[in-house]
């Protein structure tokens, strides 16, 4: 099986290393690390280019910051979207540009693929701050992490980090809807709704958390309550459209 890791980068000047570093020496020649870029204004994608890798695909994006030095959400999910858009692996997996991957990862997940009937697997992490202190041994814990559509609605378990998913779900789940902020709950729905979903307790990465982190997992949302109800209710609409696409889709084509 061949692997594509998908990153979204912006200012990761001093994480991006220890990212890509404990990343490629799990990969094998033919497999590929597909880094979408959203303008960086640091020396982030001079380190990628560093390295003169075959298996690196930096993608440069140009975008317009709504404010300066603000960095939101949704264009995390875009540049994501943008990095997915170019995969080309059996596998995929997810990756920030300032975590840290155990060295088993890659070999764990995919002895999961082989023995287990999955479309999408996602494991435990440790959570660390930017000095390496343990913030929490178990984001499963924090988060109460198991499948079902309601459960996830309420608090998500989907960390895009701790996922990866075959090709099916990469083609059913894009392109992402618009205005779509949680691109990982998004992912492991579509997964829930057409597939085989595997949570499994193994901590396979340091999940990084410190103040320039685009995401809140793991933190008190930054959302007030109204926001969060419309953009719940906005999310169960797209994904209720993509679903019964998916399934007529299906159905025609048997």
């Amino acid at each position: 099986m061949y692997i594509s890791v998908c990153i979204a980068t912006y200012n990761g000047e001093k994480y991006i290393k220890d990212q890509l570093d404990s990343i490629l020496c799990q990969l094998s020649a033919n497999d590929e690390v597909i880094i979408s870029d959203d303008g960086s204004g640091d020396n982030t994608t001079s380190i990628i280019q560093a390295y003169h890798d075959p298996r690196i695909i930096l993608i440069n994006r140009r975008i317009s910051l709504p404010q300066k030095n603000q960095y939101p959400s949704y264009l995390a999910t875009t540049n994501f979207e943008n990095a997915l858009l170019h995969a080309t692996g059996d596998i995929i997996f997810l990756a920030d540009q300032d975590d840290i991957w155990e060295k088993t990862k890659v070999k764990e997940i995919l002895t999961v693929f082989e023995t287990r009937k999955v479309n999408l697997i996602l494991h435990d992490a440790i959570l660390k701050d930017e000095q390496k202190n343990v913030l929490a041994d178990s984001y499963f814990k924090i988060v109460k992490s198991k499948p079902g559509f309601l459960k996830n609605m309420i608090k998500n378990s989907y960390l895009g980090c701790c996922m990866a998913f075959d090709k099916t779900i990469l083609k059913n789940s894009l392109p992402f809807p618009r205005h779509l902020i949680a691109h990982d709950m998004w992912l492991g729905l579509i997964a829930e709704g057409t597939g085989n979903v595997a949570f499994i307790d193994q901590k396979l990465i340091t999940y990084q958390r410190h103040e320039s982190t685009a995401t809140t997992s793991g933190n008190k949302s930054k959302f007030n309550i109204l926001f969060k109800l419309k953009y719940r209710i906005q999310f169960v609409v797209q994904y209720v459209s993509r679903i019964i696409y998916l399934k007529l889709f299906k159905a025609e084509n048997q």
